[in-house]
């Protein structure tokens, strides 16, 4: 018998009559009292839900999101353009050039010629044309080309771009548009439904779906992402995220991919921050953003539980710089700042969020640990500039003379001379002159300074003795140190091997 036909069970008249009776006497038994109360009472089964139905989302949304494709202006006949690589393969094999290539020289310029940059996709922001997308989908393009679902196609004038965030703005000159809804990101929940509506490879009004991963993930960028397991191709980047309600969420951005394409890790903009940072696009072309002058680092466990912290948290300040707000507010190397403006910094990522969302000129207050205690300190933003390159130190090496004490750590220490305090800019300190053992395997090394001890400041060779005389001679030691420029805590395990 095929697999495929079903196989049918036929009843005789003398076994239906009998079970159609067995059926009606128990139909007519009367309960028993005791059987009923004894009798397991089955669970109702929860109600099955079934798959989304993405349609009437796609249809709701799906006008207002659009296609955008830009160009660039290349020169014809350069060395390594494409005509000239042609040309020199039919050259170099003595064969005819085919009909309507140029015959003449490779190094002729026949000036600029416009050729298709790339491809993308944005949604309406406003009935009157503003469109967002990223930043990358129109950097360097020449023409940007906005193609409405209808067909419809405009000139679009680059409004604002911003490349940290990865947002930009066009305008286009429609009205009558049909904007998106925009979401509230707090309500999103990993394990919801969303879908993307682009263009992947240029296949316009392209519908995906998926689940949101995670929230908040890091992935070295100035915001933190939402990732998703929706389809995203080259061509979606500047597409809508939509949960179930037809509102936006995100923006598609970036994928995870060793191959170019899809797979299975696709990462969108959160559309609180993308529209924060449109807001100020369309006001005024450009993003400005809050800066205090100070590089930080993470905190991890052990450098946590070696000041005394109770948890994990904050950004370790590394350095900061002379004559910036963190500077004139007594911020120090080695300060670790929990809150910034009466919010919590759970993690180093979040301070560089919070002072750049925050308005130059305003003044903050902002908590540090220092020393095994909390600091309050004030401060005013100023506005983010051009990143300074720092020169980095390099002081002269005399002749260690480290103690007993720190040679059982596998240090041999120098102190500083004065003409090293006044290039550094330091009060004191005592300089890695060789690590090995303990100390090595902390990450200590040559020419690294030692700025404190278990949360005690170092500004000689007696200040290190006289802390380590302190401190049990078994547990680990956190050393405050400064490497070229910035400074960082190492946690030396005497015992470890």
């Amino acid at each position: 018998m095929p697999i495929c036909q079903p196989r049918v069970r036929r009843w005789k008249p003398a076994a239906l009559a009998l079970a159609t009776a067995i059926a009606s006497a128990v139909t007519l038994l009367p309960a028993d009292p005791v059987l009923a109360q004894s009798a397991p009472v089955a669970a109702s089964p929860a109600p099955l839900r079934g798959l989304p139905d993405f349609a009437d989302l796609a249809e709701q949304v799906g006008p207002s999101v659009v296609n955008i494709r830009t160009t660039e202006k290349v020169s014809q006949g350069q060395p390594g353009s494409q005509e000239e690589q042609m040309l020199e393969f039919f050259r170099r094999f003595g064969l005819p050039v085919p009909p309507g290539a140029s015959p003449r020289g490779p190094r002729q310029n026949r000036g600029p010629e416009e050729r298709p940059r790339g491809v993308g996709s944005g949604f309406v922001l406003s009935a009157d044309g503003f469109i967002m997308t990223n930043a990358h989908v129109v950097e360097g393009a020449e023409e940007v080309v906005v193609t409405l679902t209808d067909k419809r196609e405009f000139k679009a004038k680059v409004i604002g771009a911003d490349k940290r965030s990865d947002v930009a703005v066009v305008k286009i000159a429609a009205s009558g548009l049909q904007p998106v809804r925009i979401g509230d990101i707090g309500r999103l929940r990993v394990g919801e439904w969303v879908m993307a509506i682009g263009s992947p490879f240029g296949l316009e009004s392209t519908v995906t779906a998926g689940i949101v991963s995670a929230k908040q993930r890091e992935t070295g960028d100035y915001l933190p992402f939402i990732q998703t397991d929706v389809a995203i191709n080259p061509g979606n980047s500047g597409g809508p995220l939509i949960n179930l309600r037809g509102e936006v969420v995100g923006i598609n951005s970036q994928i995870y991919s060793r191959s170019g394409g899809f797979q299975g890790i696709s990462f969108a903009i959160p559309i609180d921050e993308a529209v924060r940072v449109s807001d100020q696009l369309r006001a005024s072309g450009k993003v400005t953003r809050g800066r205090i002058g100070v590089s930080i680092a993470g905190v991890d466990p052990d450098i946590a539980e070696s000041l005394g912290l109770k948890k994990a948290e904050g950004a370790l300040v590394r350095g900061v710089e002379d004559g910036s707000p963190a500077a004139k507010a007594g911020i120090e190397a080695g300060d670790i700042i929990v809150r910034f403006d009466g919010k919590p910094v759970e993690k180093s990522a979040d301070l560089p969020r919070l002072v750049g969302n925050t308005k130059p000129g305003a003044k903050v207050g902002l908590t540090v640990w220092r020393r095994g205690g909390y600091k309050e300190l004030r401060l005013t933003v100023v506005a983010l500039e051009e990143e300074k390159v720092a020169k980095a130190a390099s002081p002269e090496k005399p002749a260690a003379k480290s103690s007993g004490a720190a040679q059982a750590l596998g240090l041999a220490l120098r102190e500083l001379d004065a003409g090293e305090r006044a290039e550094l800019k330091l009060r004191g300190g005592v300089v890695v002159v060789e690590a090995g053992g303990a100390a090595a395997r902390a990450g200590l090394a040559e020419g690294d300074v030692i700025l404190a001890v278990a949360n005690h400041e170092i500004l000689g060779l007696k200040d290190f003795d006289a802390a380590l005389a302190s401190l049990d001679k078994g547990r680990p030691v956190n050393l405050l140190m400064r490497r070229g420029d910035w400074v960082q805590y190492a946690v030396i395990r005497p015992n470890s091997r």
